[in-house]
């Protein structure tokens, strides 16, 4: 897969990840689907709503990021 920045428009973009190293977290980020909701204690609820892995790239020559969530965590 050869993707592209769509900033600048340069090819070859590296391969990384969103680090996140809160309490009980797998230490990589994740996209929730729907709209952040807190609960009693005000964190996000988390329960029975879908997750995604986020996948980043980012441009070695302008140093944009782009996200892709395309796996279930």
């Amino acid at each position: 897969m050869n993707l592209h920045c769509t900033h600048c428009g340069e090819e070859g973009l590296e391969p990384g990840f969103i680090m996140d190293s809160g309490e009980d977290s797998n230490g990589f980020a994740r996209w929730v689907e729907g709209a952040l909701e807190r609960g009693f204690f005000g964190g996000a609820k988390l329960m029975r709503r879908p997750k995604w892995e986020i996948e980043a790239y980012r441009c070695r020559y302008c140093h944009h990021l782009e996200l892709f969530a395309d796996r279930r965590s």
